[in-house]
């Protein structure tokens, strides 16, 4: 088994990666994001909880998001690995997450960050709002905020994996199969 974390700020291309790495090595891709979204849409109340945050451009709460990964995990303890993508996304949830996987047995294997230049990234974001719908990426100051809560919470994870010799940094401009190219070159490292 393989457990690898994707992580960079919104709109780094996280999902887009997420959708060739899962097929290229039969991971199970959890996306904090999509799972936010299937509660929201199923209107749970971890989804109305997550809603209420999301809403102020804050990010969930550790004990609601863990809560829905614990359980998504546990719907496939048979898969060849899992793709974390979007979590964790704070020092708690690593740990958190360290915990989790210990009592099954497994471990996080290696943590990738997705680098690129903030401006790049807005623009991104904001074209993407044009056709995806979601509000949270047609705002640019709750794009920043999300940055911003990104730089004091999430970027502080580097340090706690690259302690663990298991942070690897990928430069996430150019074209996807480029991007791909180098995220494989990390992975293939491991197996």
């Amino acid at each position: 088994m393989i457990n690898i974390v994707l992580f960079g700020k919104p709109g780094a291309g996280k999902g887009t990666q997420a959708e060739f790495l899962k097929e290229k090595y039969s991971l199970k891709h959890i996306s904090t994001g999509d799972l936010f979204r299937f509660h929201k849409s199923n209107n749970t109340e971890l989804g109305q909880l997550a809603q209420s945050y999301a809403d102020k451009g804050m990010l969930v709460p550790d004990d609601v998001t863990i809560k829905m990964l614990q359980d998504e995990v546990e719907r496939d303890p048979d898969t060849k690995g899992f793709l974390f993508d979007g979590f964790p996304r704070t020092k708690a949830q690593a740990e958190a997450l360290d915990v989790f996987l210990w009592s099954k047995g497994w471990k996080v294997d290696a943590t990738v960050a997705l680098e690129a230049d903030d401006e790049v990234l807005i623009k991104r974001l904001l074209e993407r709002g044009k056709t995806s719908g979601r509000p949270d990426d047609q705002d640019e100051d709750k794009i920043r905020v999300r940055y911003q809560e990104y730089n004091e919470k999430t970027a502080p994870l580097m340090d706690y994996y690259a302690k663990q010799g298991k942070f690897h940094s990928v430069d996430g401009i150019g074209d996807i199969a480029q991007i791909t190219h180098r995220l494989s070159s990390v992975i293939d490292t491991l197996n």
